[in-house]
């Protein structure tokens, strides 16, 4: 692939970095993402991803905009209420970068579509806010050998963390869904929409180094932070030998549906 006059202006910011360069630009062109989630992370995800140049982003949401969505999730506008959210977020990916192929799933993810969703894509972002989906996204990854982000936000906290095959996986570091009413929704707690906007930059920029394959990605780690005292804490992670699903005598052997833990106030997906 040769860049032209225009992609070569497009991202010259980018191509003058030594890390990324013009290989590296071509990398991310010739890249597929996929996005799990377009509300709260998903929106900075997908506005960055496609400013970046990514040639081909996967959004998957059910869900539809509403109000107050619009505190978070910036890709949406007020015009957009009761749109479906890929629908949204995919009109304003084609206006930043018209070159970037869009690809809509309007639908949640389940064990039994999330494998086929999967499939072709190099890396996937997890920008939904509830366990269920966190823990179904990263057995399927695991299962299928692909590497993704974990994003989670609440309140004024974000926490992050990458898998690549043969390092700690989501799972690892918490084994299972927690109880009912164990942790409150977004709906109930609240979060500063700015956080969103924290978090989800930087699930883009692992999901960027990961495809120019420059930089240390948060594989073996858990980055937490506070916004309200901004503060930042990187956690050390070890694979778990006993993981059900990644250890060496995984007892998990085909994908499960678990029922939504804590007592959302909406049922809707996504509204991170």
């Amino acid at each position: 692939m040769v860049l032209n006059d225009e992609q070569i202006e497009r991202f010259s910011r980018h191509i003058i970095l030594k890390e990324v360069g013009v290989k590296g630009q071509i990398k991310i062109i010739q890249s597929k993402i996929l996005i799990i989630g377009a509300g709260g992370l998903g929106a900075p995800i997908a506005l960055y991803l496609a400013a970046a140049g990514v040639g081909m982003i996967g959004l998957v949401d059910g869900d539809t905009v509403d109000l107050s969505n619009l505190q978070r999730q910036v890709i949406h506008f007020t015009p957009d209420i009761n749109k479906p959210k890929v629908i949204s977020a995919k009109e304003k990916i084609e206006l930043i970068n018209p070159d970037a192929k869009v690809i809509t799933y309007k639908e949640r993810i389940y064990a039994s579509n999330i494998m086929d969703i999967i499939r072709d894509y190099d890396f996937i972002i997890d920008g939904t806010d509830n366990f269920p989906a966190k823990f179904l996204i990263n057995d399927a990854c695991v299962m299928a050998g692909k590497p993704f982000s974990h994003g989670g936000i609440l309140r004024f906290d974000g926490q992050a963390m990458t898998y690549v095959p043969g390092s700690t996986c989501y799972r690892c570091v918490f084994q299972s869904p927690p109880p009912k009413n164990a942790v409150p929704s977004c709906s109930q707690a609240g979060v500063l929409g700015a956080i969103a906007g924290m978090l989800g930059t930087i699930q883009a920029v692992e999901a960027l180094k990961f495809i120019i394959g420059k930089g240390t990605l948060l594989t073996n780690r858990l980055l937490t932070f506070n916004a309200f005292n901004m503060e930042f804490r990187t956690v050390p992670l070890h694979k778990n030998d006993k993981c059900p699903i990644c250890g060496s005598n995984s007892s998990i052997v085909k994908l499960e549906d678990y029922e939504q833990p804590s007592c959302d106030l909406h049922s809707k997906e996504s509204k991170v």
